[in-house]
């Protein structure tokens, strides 16, 4: 799972050496590299009859696939509007998103000290959006990046859900069906096509080794390890992705981001530990 998140973590800074590749198109290269890793992948996973589990998948699992359709193109265009850091401290609050979710549409109960970590993690962000608005720094950017958390959060709602009716719903082939639909949706808006060879190449391993291989190892990881240990771990991502971008693109995070940021994830990780000691 360290491995994980820090392939995870290379997608800022690997786009910011990017030559003349932009948005959509990024986007487009990713997913579709994405879905030729998978067709390989998922056989060597789960054997050839995967494939026939996809088209019997159901509804749940089709959703499922709207969802990572969602993550994965709202995070790449985000990342071409704005810092890595605002992105990822934004995506850092998918597990308060989900919680609060999970309360309203399928009735879980909320534990206090979640309520707590939502309220300053909210604080954070709004902290965050409030200095760049001070500043007159466009939010478009960390706008979109909001709705990776909020797609992520509907993805598991409904996966949990799905589970409680005994529909479990297999989050790999939902992997594949994203990066297909985010290639079509996205393709159209790439053209007319900017991507030097240089380009491909660094997209082709976002695809493969930042996207499609942890992608299907981190769910091989939340099968194995207790739900807070993952959670805990992804908040790495963070971490390492500011660190990249900022050693490998001398993206220099600004003191807004460092503050929420570390308001957001003292309050992930506090809510974590003790709900872990909790339950030992």
């Amino acid at each position: 799972m360290l491995v994980v998140t820090l392939m995870w973590s290379t997608a800022g800074v690997v786009t910011r050496h990017l030559e003349h590749a932009r948005s959509f198109e990024v986007t487009f290269w990713r997913s579709f590299f994405t879905v030729l890793a998978l067709l390989v992948i998922l056989p060597l996973f789960q054997g050839r009859a995967v494939f026939r589990r996809i088209q019997g998948g159901g509804s749940a699992l089709w959703i499922s696939g709207v969802c990572w359709c969602g993550m994965f193109t709202f995070f790449m265009v985000a990342i071409t509007l704005t810092s890595v850091a605002n992105v990822l401290v934004t995506m850092s609050i998918a597990p308060l998103l989900t919680a609060l979710s999970a309360r309203i549409f399928i009735g879980h109960r909320i534990a206090p000290r979640t309520w707590f970590a939502i309220v300053v993690a909210g604080c954070g962000i709004g902290y965050m959006y409030g200095s760049q608005i001070s500043q007159g720094v466009s939010l478009v950017g960390t706008l979109v990046a909001l709705c990776v958390p909020i797609s992520g959060a509907a993805n598991w709602t409904l996966t949990q859900d799905a589970h409680a009716k005994g529909q479990d719903v297999d989050l790999i082939p939902a992997v594949l069906i994203g990066a297909v639909l985010s290639s079509l949706l996205t393709l159209p808006l790439a053209f007319p096509f900017q991507a030097s060879t240089h380009d491909l190449v660094l997209l082709a391993g976002l695809g493969v080794v930042q996207l499609a291989i942890p992608s299907a190892l981190s769910v091989r990881c939340a099968s194995v390890l207790k739900a807070p240990e993952v959670s805990l771990l992804c908040l790495l991502e963070v971490i390492f992705g500011i660190l990249l971008a900022w050693v490998g693109a001398n993206e220099v995070p600004g003191p807004n981001v460092l503050t929420g940021g570390a308001l957001v994830i003292s309050a992930l990780a506090i809510n974590e530990i003790v709900g872990w000691r909790n339950r030992g």
